[in-house]
This record gives C-alpha cells, sequence and structure tokens, in this order.
C-alpha cells in the first residue's frame, strides 16, 4: 500500500501537468490584426483591385462585418480595442498629450485592464507586435506593463518602415528589456517593419506551442500610414494601374462591393471631395506622380496581405490553425493628412526610405469609398472599417462567406476575447475598482445570432461627435450642427434628415450628452 502510494505521489505532478496541457490545447488562441489608416474598401473581399487573396481565403472561410466600427483615430480606437471601454473612459480620448484632464491623459489610466491583462490570468501566453501607441513615452506606460509577456514594437507610435532611424522603435522582452534600434544603429538591408513584426510574433507563437499555451497576439501595423514607403518589386506590381485616376477607381469600388453584397444598391456612391481637382485637370506630370502615390500605398497593403499569408502558412504548421481565431480590421479611415492632393516632400523617389510621400484627400477619398469623409472625421469614411473574423472550429461551414450586417465596434473585442477565452473580467485593477466593459462578445453573431446590443453606439474626437442607435445615426463635425441619417435607407450620408425630424435629433443628441458626461468628455473648441 506504502509503495502504491509513493507511485500516486510521483506520478500526481506528471498527471496535473498533463491535464493542464490538454486544457491548453483546447482553448481558442486568438490573433487580432490590425492595419493603420486603410479604408474601407483597401480589401480584395472588400471591393479593391488591391491583390489581397490571403485576407481574401479568410472572408470566404470566416465572416465579414459589412458595419463594424472605430474611433475614427489611431490612439483612441487601440485603447478602445485594448480595453472594451470608450476610449475615454481608458484616459485616451484624445492622442498622446497628456491634456490633464481624465478622458485625456494621454495614456491608458489605471481604471481599465487591457485584454492582455485579461486573458493572462487564463494562462494565455500574451504577445504585442507593432504599433502601440497609448502611452509610450515612459517605461511605465509599456506593453509589458499593461500585461503583455512578449513585446517586439514602437511605444510611441509609428512613423518608419526600413530605418527606425526615423524614430524610434524598442524592443522588450520580459526580465530584460533593452533598445533594439536606436537612431545611431539600423537594422540590416531589406529590414521592413511589416515583415519584422510579423516575423517577431512568429517566433513568439511558436515559443507558446512548444510550451503548451493557447496565445493572445495583438499584431498592429503601422502600414499602410505615410509617409508611404514600400519594396520596389510591391509597387512595380502597381504601376500605371491607377492612371484611370480617383474618380474611375471609386466606381468601380462601388460597383464592386454592390456586387459583393456590402453595400445595397440604393446608396448612392458619396461625390469626391469638392477640394479635390477632377482627374482630367492634372497635367500628364502629375498624373505619373499621383499614379506613383497610389501604387505604393496599393504595395504596402499588398505586404500586409503577403505577411498574413505567412502567418496562417506558420499556424498550419504549427496545428494551430483550426482552433486559432483571427480577426483583421484597421484603426480609422483613409488619412486626408496633410493635404488635398497627394505630393512627396522627401528628398527620395517616391516609395523609398528617402521619400516623404503621402496620399491627401485624393486617394483617401478612393480607400473611403463608398463613404465620405476621412480619418478624424465620424462620418463613415472615418469610422467604417472591414472586419474579416475566421475561425475554422467556431465558425460553422454552412455559415463560412457570410455578411454579417449587424452594427459591431472595436469595444466589443474586450467582451468577445474575455467569453470565447474563458477568462473573467476583473472588478478591480492594482487594488483600484475599474469600469466595467461597454462592448458585446461578437460570439452570437460567429453563431448566427443578434448581438442584442441594449444601448447605442458613441463616438467623440476632438469635437466631432456620433451616435448610433439602430438605423438611426447622429453625427457632426466639430462646431457643426448635428446631421441626421436613417443607415438602412442612405448609409453613404447624403440624404441629412436633421430638419425634417427634429424629435429624433433631440432624443439622440439627450443620450449622446448623458454618454458624454459619463464617460469623461468635454467639449473641444479648439
Amino acid at each position: 500500500m506504502g509503495c502504491l502510494f509513493r507511485l500516486m505521489t510521483k506520478l500526481l505532478p506528471l498527471l496535473c501537468l498533463l491535464a493542464s496541457s490538454a486544457v491548453a490545447a483546447d482553448k481558442l488562441n486568438v490573433i487580432i490584426v490590425m492595419t493603420d489608416d486603410m479604408g474601407y474598401s483597401d480589401l480584395g473581399c472588400f471591393g479593391s483591385e488591391i491583390d489581397t487573396p490571403n485576407v481574401d481565403a479568410l472572408a470566404e472561410k470566416g465572416l465579414r462585418f459589412s458595419q463594424f466600427y472605430n474611433f475614427g483615430k489611431c490612439c483612441p480606437t487601440r485603447a478602445g480595442l485594448l480595453t472594451g471601454l470608450y476610449s475615454h473612459q481608458a484616459g485616451v480620448g484624445g492622442m498622446t498629450k497628456d491634456e490633464k484632464l481624465p478622458g485625456y491623459r494621454g495614456r491608458l489610466n489605471q481604471q481599465c485592464v487591457t485584454i492582455g491583462e485579461a486573458l493572462r490570468p487564463a494562462g494565455y501566453r500574451t504577445i504585442q507586435t507593432g504599433k502601440w501607441h497609448v502611452g509610450g513615452a515612459k517605461k511605465e506606460w509599456w506593453p509589458t506593463r499593461r500585461g503583455f509577456d512578449r513585446v517586439f514594437g514602437s511605444p510611441l507610435g509609428g512613423g518608419f518602415y526600413f530605418r527606425p532611424s526615423a524614430f524610434y522603435s524598442y524592443r522588450e522582452v520580459v526580465r530584460n528589456e533593452t533598445v533594439l534600434y536606436t537612431p545611431k544603429k539600423d537594422p540590416p538591408q531589406g529590414w521592413y517593419t511589416t515583415d519584422a513584426y510579423t516575423d517577431e510574433g512568429l517566433t513568439f507563437v511558436r515559443e507558446a506551442v512548444e510550451d503548451k499555451k493557447p496565445f493572445f497576439w495583438y499584431l498592429a501595423y503601422n502600414a499602410p500610414h505615410w509617409p508611404l514607403r514600400a519594396k520596389p518589386e510591391d509597387i512595380a506590381k502597381y504601376r500605371g494601374k491607377y492612371r484611370v485616376g480617383w474618380d474611375k477607381v471609386r466606381q468601380q469600388r462601388h460597383a464592386r462591393l454592390v456586387e459583393l453584397g456590402l453595400i445595397d444598391s440604393k446608396w448612392e456612391l458619396s461625390p469626391r471631395d469638392g477640394t479635390v481637382p477632377a482627374w482630367s485637370k492634372l497635367s500628364e506630370k502629375q498624373k505619373a506622380e499621383q499614379d506613383h502615390i497610389m501604387a505604393t500605398y496599393a504595395a504596402m497593403v499588398d505586404c500586409v496581405d503577403q505577411n498574413m499569408g505567412k502567418i496562417v502558412d506558420e499556424l498550419k504548421k504549427l496545428d494551430v490553425f483550426e482552433n486559432t481565431l483571427i480577426m483583421f480590421l484597421c484603426d480609422n479611415g483613409g488619412s486626408a493628412e496633410p493635404s488635398k492632393l497627394g505630393l512627396n516632400k522627401g528628398k527620395g523617389v517616391i516609395g523609398t526610405a528617402e521619400s516623404f510621400a503621402y496620399y491627401g484627400k485624393s486617394w483617401a477619398n478612393v480607400s473611403d469609398a463608398p463613404f465620405r469623409k476621412y480619418k478624424s472625421n465620424l462620418h463613415e469614411g472615418g469610422i467604417a472599417t472591414p472586419f474579416v473574423a475566421h475561425w475554422p472550429v467556431g465558425i460553422a461551414i454552412a455559415r463560412q462567406g457570410e455578411i454579417v450586417r449587424q452594427p459591431a465596434h472595436v469595444i466589443d473585442l474586450m467582451a468577445t476575447c474575455v467569453d470565447l477565452a474563458g477568462a473573467t473580467y476583473p472588478k478591480t485593477f492594482k487594488d483600484q475598482p475599474i469600469h466595467p466593459m461597454e462592448g458585446t462578445s461578437l460570439r452570437p453573431a460567429f453563431e448566427g445570432r443578434a448581438l442584442n446590443r441594449n444601448t447605442p453606439l458613441f463616438s467623440e474626437y476632438r469635437g466631432n461627435r456620433a451616435v448610433r442607435d439602430g438605423k438611426w445615426k447622429l453625427v457632426a463635425d466639430k462646431g457643426k450642427k448635428w446631421e441626421l441619417y436613417d443607415m438602412e435607407a442612405d448609409r453613404t450620408e447624403l440624404n441629412n434628415l436633421a430638419t425634417k425630424m427634429p424629435e429624433k435629433v433631440k432624443a439622440l443628441s439627450v443620450l449622446y450628452d448623458a454618454w458624454a458626461k459619463r464617460c469623461f468628455v468635454i467639449k473641444k473648441t479648439k
């Protein structure tokens, strides 16, 4: 009997380890991939002429959400995605400047937790690669202090592709934090952020799989944010494609969106921005430059897609593809910064490390087709994101390729991760009470059921403001009157109903004011 007891005593730790490994193997893995300054129609599966076969394949075997929203600007969207809160609640209602106001501290506060902080106690290896941009000036605001075990990226944001000396990039490894690339030392020839953020993340994924741990990977590319810089071979693929001009490309995208069933044919294509010249007014030299600029932008999106293929291939090799939920989206619409007409203000050829090209309103109007307005605005052009969800064991074969038409939001990703990972959202963080989640899990949508959202969705950025309640959307730019749109009849926001329906405007504005007060939003006059 004593021998049996001693044998069981020796075997018990091994049995417990095997049991925990089995549990880890059964838990889903989650990858959230976010691009930077990419418009609603910049993916092939959302109507684009840009070659994105890998994301398109995920959409074909997964789901596309036709009405998925962000906060219209990089920092607020990242804060909302990471915390499941409205960005002001997390302290990032604006950008990274500390405005000494609760909703505008420029970094994640202590009244929130990140997805990393929520999933790590559930046994997950938490990984972050790429752009952070919710607090980077001090190390205590870096991602390893906010729940991420393995990190490779840029806490301060982006701004570079070939040479980090154009900005700053940091690498953090748990218990061994070092500056990877400094302004005095650049990486080897051929280094490119989109590839690096993928490759480093896959290293961490392999490590997690070897350790038999489920993983959560937040991969935030800085592409295709300006300055537009891409590999020569990728740019060459698109040269000449955009000589037809922005008007023609917008019309083509609109037609494909209708054909794909992502937008209703009764929603008219919004007109070209009035400050952008007609393509026919450009000189041949200007047309050649504009073609080169947009070809570079397309090349950057193409490179992201190539890396998505690399991720899928590696997941299959590791035998974890079937039980990995991949969600793909962007942080805001196309960027109209910093001019009406895309230009190159750098010293080198467009697309190179020495160039400083941006595509301006002229091509951002294409990226955001069929909608109007841009990044920073809260009209559809600023906040509508293409969203793809792929999860072989979680999305039934019969539903693969479907379009989910229910409105959803980046604040829903925390609730989704907590729900599907079997994690517990805490009530306190570092002995302080935190805000409860504002989003709702997307699990019902994955299963073909209604989300049953109980409250409207709200947004505010620098005085721009919006409410989405059912089919109604109330929206206004800073200092402007409210506009009212019926999103079932007019999602391109061309028929303002505010003067015809003042009662609806009043009712929704009252909801907005109550939300703004609750969530630390202040009126922006500058």
